[in-house]
């Protein structure tokens, strides 16, 4: 766990020095405290426990807020329209890295990044900058070399650095007498200037410059139960999700694992020669799915809207229009509950192929999903092992298990099951194994229901559940051979569902007496059953190609490949407000 302590030992005025604080990161080294150049006093220890709650800004924000009221009441903004930053922090970690201890160079650098570690006493400084990756570099503030007096003077960045502040120095490229790769901090003076006497007027670039002041401290360290140092509880990595990317490499890395996946997801579209389409949020109906909607208003029209609980309506109007192969990545919102796998609001992938069907779609998704794991941790093809959130490995290489959806309830339940058992009889199975059915579910539903407690969440390896009721599949084709079932899988990874696909329905006929039975549902009081679109009938009537289709929740397959909850995968989910 990374740590990050402070105290209140702040002072305004530039008489003080400002007391230790430190943070460390699990990503990179933390500076050694027997040092000469780096060296810290020892860490008080460890909080015994988590506090309570938020103590709220405190002394250490009304210390920094005089600090900035201070420096603009002085003509100096501690909030600078830029720098003149001419590389990275990486970039000079990557560049300088063969540099043995002691060893200077010429380079002049200037870099910025957030102050995560101070030492400024004496007439040498040293400060630790980190940027969003969590990659660190030193900086070393001499009085020699900087400017007597004003506002970058070694008496200024003892008197107006916090731990936090963002802070950009300017200088030649070193390595430090203990080896740490460094930046010894140098002003470019006017012509003639000479540091012993310079001020504000004799500087053209500054030695260093706050790029941005915090006004609050970073967060604190206790010790967990476990004896762990940890530095935000679990509610507070989700509500304030900036500190937890700023404190925690893992939040930093599942961004950038994150970012990698859907950028894969895309290439590997375009490489197949899809188009990308966006389809509206709001609808006057909500279609595409088994799902309650979200209702909001439009003031201009007086009208009720629905927040899109799925893609596949507009989508598959796309396909009618000859758009044959079509994708989109983007927003869902289902008011529904929230648990470790579900959000009210999430980011889906829906996908349709013209001229293919389930299994088409079945290899599509198999490849779409190993070839994010290798595209986002390094993988080689046929090695799509990745390390879970808890150290264990789980493998998506290979040809994936797939099994029929009722042969598998029948053998959990010891008696065969079709789609010609009667409903009571399937209630009673559900009741033997405690589950609760609602009067308005249909047959299917409660076979559903059944498989997901006796057999889904037990399928540890990726494995396709093909061939569902037709009851409960609206919107998929029925089976050519299963008279009653569809031609529809589920994808279930680790005990979960994680993907979907149909050979999609093409007959309008079929698909309006299906929208018409959900309409029966939705009278009998199922509130997710779905609404007779007349819009998209009229354009499957225009003619609808024999098509595969196929959609996978974005939040999930992070889930699949990292092992963490779904509001890991979310970098900002929904969370009720205190």
């Amino acid at each position: 766990m990374d740590r990050a302590s402070s105290g209140p030992g702040e002072r305004p005025g530039r008489a003080g020095a400002v007391r230790l604080l430190h943070v460390t990161d699990e990503s990179t080294p933390s500076p050694d405290p027997t040092a000469t150049d780096a060296g810290t006093q020892p860490q008080k220890s460890a909080q015994p426990k988590q506090p309570k709650a938020d103590p709220g800004p405190g002394e250490q924000f009304e210390v920094r807020a005089g600090k900035r009221e201070r420096l603009r009441s002085e003509g100096w903004d501690p909030y600078p329209v830029s720098v003149p930053v001419t590389t990275t922090i990486a970039a000079v970690r990557e560049g300088y890295a063969h540099l043995e201890a002691g060893q200077e160079t010429d380079d002049v650098v200037g870099v910025a990044g957030r102050v995560v570690f101070l030492r400024n006493t004496g007439r040498l400084c040293f400060v630790t900058l980190q940027d969003g990756a969590g990659t660190t570099l030193q900086a070393m503030l001499s009085a020699k070399a900087l400017p007597a007096e004003g506002h970058t003077a070694l008496a200024a960045f003892k008197a107006d650095v916090d731990l936090g502040d963002h802070l950009f120095v300017h200088g030649r490229v070193i390595s430090s007498r203990r080896g740490e790769l460094s930046v010894m901090a140098e002003p470019v003076l006017r012509e003639g200037a000479e540091a012993a006497s310079a001020g504000d007027d004799d500087v053209e670039v500054p030695a260093w410059r706050i790029a941005s002041k915090a006004l609050r401290p970073l967060p604190k360290t206790w010790t967990n139960e476990a004896g762990e140092a940890v530095t935000l509880s679990e509610e507070q990595r989700v509500r304030r999700r900036e500190l937890d990317l700023l404190t925690r490499p893992a939040a930093r890395d599942m961004v950038r694992t994150r970012a990698a996946v859907v950028r894969s997801i895309r290439e590997n579209f375009f490489r197949r020669d899809y188009l990308e389409l966006e389809t509206p949020m709001l609808q006057v109906i909500h279609g595409g799915a088994a799902a309650r909607p979200f209702i909001t208003h439009m003031n201009a029209f007086d009208m009720d809207l629905y927040l899109r609980i799925a893609t596949e309506i507009y989508l598959k109007r796309a396909v009618v229009g000859g758009v044959d192969r079509v994708f989109e990545i983007n927003r869902n919102f289902r008011n529904e509950g929230a648990d470790s796998s579900h959000s009210p609001e999430f980011t889906a992938l829906e996908a349709y192929e013209a001229y293919s069907d389930y299994d088409g779609m079945a290899e599509l998704t198999r490849n779409l999903i190993q070839q994010a794991a290798r595209d986002a941790f390094d993988l080689p093809e046929g090695g799509e092992v990745v390390t879970l959130s808890d150290g264990t490995e789980y493998d998506l290489s290979g040809q994936w298990d797939k099994i029929d959806l009722y042969t598998s309830v029948s053998e959990a339940l010891g008696e065969e099951i079709t789609v010609e058992t009667p409903r009571e009889q399937l209630v009673a199975h559900a009741e033997k194994i405690g589950l609760e059915i609602d009067d308005y579910a249909v047959a299917g539903k409660v076979v559903e229901d059944i498989f997901e407690e006796l057999v889904g969440n037990k399928l540890w390896a990726p494995t396709f559940v093909y061939d569902f009721p037709e009851d409960t599949s609206p919107l998929t084709r029925y089976h050519r051979s299963k008279p009653g079932l569809t031609e529809k899988w589920d994808l279930y990874v680790r005990g979960f569902e994680t993907a979907t696909a149909y050979s999609e329905l093409a007959d309008p006929v079929v698909q309006r007496e299906r929208f018409e039975a959900q309409a029966l549902a939705a009278a009998k009081g199922d509130p997710e059953a779905m609404v007779l679109d007349e819009d998209f009938l009229v354009a499957m009537e225009q003619g609808f190609p024999p098509s595969g289709g196929m959609g996978m929740g974005i939040d999930r397959l992070l889930m699949v490949l990292t092992g963490q909850g779904i509001r890991e995968t979310i970098t900002f989910p929904l969370v009720k407000r205190n």
